[in-house]
């Protein structure tokens, strides 16, 4: 483990009636960076793996390499975008060996699937091809080129709302910066029939996982927090995803707190005003770093009738704290279109005592037969979650 403490002398850039109140403030700042030792998949990882009482974990496909986003197609097929093997394959359930339906991607990550189509994200394109029967697809065409650099946070996802406009996520550059372009550190929104493209939502550092509740049609996410805070700050976060709404990176952190370890400023006002009045607060937070990858509402039926219309979170596992977090999927409870609460669902991945792990995860889909599917990018493997007494 490596630890580090910072100390920064924080001085409000603020206009100079403002400023003038404002003194130096001393705020010391210790990091650390530890990483579970990675543990191979073994036959015996299922048996360690936990979930409530009532379900099962099995291996629905392993030995895929850098396994992250999926997409489930009507007929059953799973596809799968892996970043390191620059490709996206395909698999049915009980097949020997995945298919490769498009290689040669670099920075390959966003999948989503609408009407037959299969829409695919690199750093800096979006593309769009049709699938075929065999489970194969067309030749891919290209429908944004122009997204901009990735820098620290490049990997793309892509989701479709209910009204059918393509969502992209876009992360920032940095861990804390202004950026170049409104387009960064954003939630972007294309309108595939006429190719508009505008900034849907503003200050996501990086929101990897939304997706939209299925009673009240509202898209929610989940993002990452900064870096410099510390080991318990800020928490990763849940918000309710609002058009044109700010979500205060790279000011604020937490429930609307001004930052003042970075030294960015907002335009015309001072930062704590900003984050009080400008910004939206989450509305459910997790343990800092987990690194929240992906979130999928359950609109199915084999689960219990409780498990419809709550939302699971991926939490890939923290690199920069000294106490490990994450390496677990979460279910967080709603009640009228609200989050309630969370809990763990899928456990097992962390040894006891936080010092090896056996995978980080990463995607998370609904099959057909209503089981949830789940990513796990070092192994590679995709596990099935099923209920057994079924819906």
């Amino acid at each position: 483990m490596v630890s580090k403490a910072v100390l920064l002398l924080s001085i409000a850039l603020v206009p100079a009636s403002a400023s003038a109140q404002q003194e130096g403030v001393l705020h010391k700042v210790e990091t650390n960076v530890f990483r579970p030792a990675h543990q191979p998949f073994s036959e015996d990882i299922v048996t360690r793996l936990k979930v409530p009482e009532g379900f099962e974990v099995s291996v629905f496909a392993r030995d895929l390499g850098n396994a992250r986003m999926m997409a489930v197609a009507e007929d059953g097929t799973v596809y799968v975008t892996r970043p390191n093997e620059k490709d996206v394959i395909a698999l049915t359930e009980g097949s020997s060996e995945p298919r490769v339906v498009v290689a040669d991607l670099d920075g390959i990550h966003g999948i989503a699937i609408r009407e037959g189509r299969i829409f695919l994200a690199t750093v800096h394109d979006v593309m769009a091809a049709d699938l075929k029967e065999n489970g194969t697809i067309g030749e891919l065409e290209t429908i944004i080129d122009d997204l901009p650099d990735g820098g620290q946070h490049g990997r793309r996802t892509l989701g479709f709302a209910p009204d059918s406009g393509l969502h992209i996520n876009v992360g920032s550059s940095c861990d804390a910066c202004f950026e170049s372009t409104e387009e960064k550190a954003a939630n972007l929104r294309l309108d595939i029939k006429d190719k508009t493209r505008t900034v849907f939502a503003h200050g996501l550092r990086n929101m990897l996982g939304f997706d939209w509740h299925p009673e009240t049609d509202v898209m929610w996410g989940v993002d990452h927090g900064v870096d410099h805070l510390g080991d318990d700050l800020p928490g990763e976060e849940l918000n309710k995803i609002e058009q044109d709404a700010h979500y205060g990176w790279p000011f604020c952190y937490g429930d609307r707190q001004p930052d003042w370890v970075s030294f960015t400023m907002p335009e015309g006002v001072p930062k704590e005003e900003f984050c009080q009045t400008k910004t939206v607060g989450p509305a459910l937070t997790f343990d800092a770093h987990a690194s929240v990858i992906n979130i999928r509402f359950y609109d199915a039926d084999q689960f219990p009738a409780d498990y419809r219309g709550d939302a699971f979170v991926t939490l890939r596992g923290s690199a920069n704290r000294a106490d490990p977090a994450g390496y677990k999927i979460v279910r967080v409870t709603f009640e009228n279109g609200e989050p309630t609460g969370k809990e763990d669902f899928l456990t097992g991945f962390l040894s006891e005592d936080g010092k090896s792990e056996l995978g980080r995860l990463a995607g998370l889909a609904i099959a057909p037969d209503g089981s949830l599917l789940v990513s796990e990018d070092t192994n590679g493997v995709i596990y099935k979650i099923m209920h057994r007494a079924g819906g």
